[in-house]
């Protein structure tokens, strides 16, 4: 029989042990620096398991920082500095965005204060900035037309985008556009490529997930939920040299990835850019440094979207972009994926520790940020989302293993049982970045 059974969370929830989240998190470091050995991953964990139960008593629950204290002895102490280092690193920050105190007396490098500026003066001024006022412009009829504003601003920050691609046409060999899953990158950037092409300006576009290292490579929980958020999941070294030989005019053979068996076969389909061509990559990482560290940054620009939504709820707390975001994937991956919105929310917490990790700190890098944030789009997603946060915060209340997905549901209850419900979606265009997550689009 096991000596230790169940573990300490930090909320002092006590839950069933299960070595293999120790397994998982040693890999995970691993692959942030470039390891791929999963087997090691498994032997070091098993030397953790032994240590804490050589100084565990029976009975004793450890607490999970004790557990974490040992593998940082247990990776240092068999020469993985490199592993340990960052995932010293990776606690301290998580530690970090715990204490609260440190996040409101220090103001982030990592938000686009003169962006969010904008964008909440724009929301003021067109009575959109709290639930109370987004209603109460509903009441009276006035949906319509808060739709039209809305995507009023959003063009007018593509424009804005497209614009600065050809003030530098001459120059510029490759556009990057990234921003955090769900932000609308693909409508955005088949937008600027339309706008670009009235201008007699010629693309070539490039899928990066052609490059995803095989399933069996990737990190995954004790859920067996892989992790394809984070950048690692990614041969960024071959991408890099790829992009370096494409803007220098040479071809490449790209490689290609089969999601329904997790496998990638290299040297697949030659690419190569043609006189005038610019480029254009779509990518969760665009802004991540080892994305294109070794393409000049006179050559490229950098383009990055996030739902910059700037409304208060009652509570007197603005929504949260990475819950709308939420929303938007869940209706889009239903749709167009056939994955369950449930999924979605266990998921998300993958999706948020990479966002945090590997491309909010980048964001001030932008060349330019373009606010995809609709104030309407919360109208529409009560009547289609309410009932179901609603049964995931009662299915999650009191389950330790779920904590994120019942903190996740339980916020958003709160925002979307206030807001006036709208059903007819009639009044969003058919070329509305939103039609990407609510269906009926024009763009594909």
């Amino acid at each position: 029989m096991p000596k230790i059974t169940h573990v300490i969370k930090r909320s002092g929830a006590v839950v069933p042990f299960n070595p293999d989240r120790i397994s998982n998190a040693i890999y995970r470091a691993a692959v942030a620096v470039g390891g791929r050995d999963r087997e090691r991953a498994e032997e070091l964990a098993q030397q953790v398991v032994n240590q804490l139960e050589e100084q565990c008593p029976q009975g004793h629950h450890p607490h999970i920082e004790e557990i974490q204290d040992v593998v940082e002895k247990v990776l240092i102490e068999n020469g993985h500095a490199k592993v340990a280092k960052n995932y010293i690193v990776y606690r301290l920050e998580r530690a970090r965005s715990r204490d609260t105190g440190e996040q409101i007396s220090r103001p982030s490098g990592n938000i686009p204060w003169s962006k969010l500026w904008q964008s909440l003066d724009w929301a003021v001024s067109h009575g959109v900035h709290t639930i109370e006022a987004l209603n109460e412009r509903i009441h009276n009829g006035e949906f319509a037309q808060i739709v039209s504003e809305s995507e009023a601003a959003y063009e007018g920050d593509v424009d804005i985008a497209a614009e600065m691609i050809t003030e530098r046409r001459d120059e510029l060999k490759m556009v990057l556009i990234s921003g955090p899953s769900s932000s609308g990158k693909t409508t955005t950037t088949q937008k600027i490529e339309q706008r670009l092409k009235r201008m007699g300006m010629k693309f070539a576009s490039l899928n990066v997930d052609n490059y995803f290292f095989d399933l069996e490579m990737h990190p995954k929980d004790e859920f067996g939920d892989y992790d394809f958020e984070t950048p690692q999941a990614l041969d960024l070294s071959l991408i890099n040299e790829h992009l370096k030989r494409i803007t220098q005019g040479e071809e490449v053979l790209i490689p290609s990835y089969d999601f329904k068996t997790g496998k990638r076969s290299l040297d697949r389909t030659a690419f190569q850019l043609q006189p005038g061509e610019i480029l254009l990559i779509d990518s969760l990482h665009g802004l991540y440094p080892d994305m294109s560290g070794n393409i000049p940054a006179e050559i490229k620009l950098k383009l990055y979207i996030e739902p910059l939504l700037q409304v208060k709820t009652p509570e007197g707390k603005y929504i949260r972009w990475t819950d709308l975001r939420l929303i938007r994937r869940m209706l889009r991956d239903e749709v167009h994926r056939a994955y369950q919105p449930q999924q979605t929310l266990e998921h998300w917490h993958y999706v948020r520790a990479s966002e945090m990790r590997n491309i909010i700190p980048y964001i001030n890098t932008a060349d330019h940020i373009l606010n995809s944030g609709m104030p309407y789009e919360i109208a529409l997603y009560r009547p289609r989302m309410l009932d179901h946060f609603l049964d995931w915060r009662e299915h999650y209340k009191n389950d330790p293993l779920r904590e994120d997905a019942y903190m996740r549901a339980e916020r958003v209850c709160r925002f979307l049982e206030v807001v006036e419900p709208v059903e007819d979606d009639s009044s969003v265009p058919k070329e509305s970045v939103l039609r990407e997550f609510i269906g009926g689009g024009s763009v594909h």
